[in-house]
């Protein structure tokens, strides 16, 4: 018999539909509030974490620019949780096969 989890009291991890990997990279970040670098904590094919002490209220949607070895994936993400002065999960919104595989390899 498994026991169920209240959503009200699930994880961000146990709501990720993929895997992350601890992968550190400097990302540029672009949206209409804040413009920066922030480095990556974790990152999967469904979205990232990145440190940063901006001011990025869940919701806002950015440009990022994340370098993935020799290439560089640009994908569109959108602030889905905050944790203010320490950093913001970010789900992709718009990433290509082509990119969520690349990612998928790291």
């Amino acid at each position: 018999m498994s026991e169920e989890i209240s959503p009200d009291h699930s994880s961000h991890d146990e709501r990720r539909h993929f895997d992350r990997s601890r992968l550190i990279v400097d990302v540029f970040f672009d949206g209409k509030d804040a413009t920066g670098v922030a480095s990556t904590k974790d990152i999967g094919a469904g979205g990232l974490y990145l440190n940063t002490q901006a001011e990025l209220a869940e919701g806002s949607m950015l440009m990022l620019r994340i370098p993935i070895g020799e290439q560089q994936i640009v994908v569109n993400g959108e602030v889905v949780y905050c944790n203010a002065g320490r950093g913001v999960g970010i789900r992709f919104d718009g990433l290509s096969e082509t990119d969520r595989k690349l990612l998928e390899q790291t």
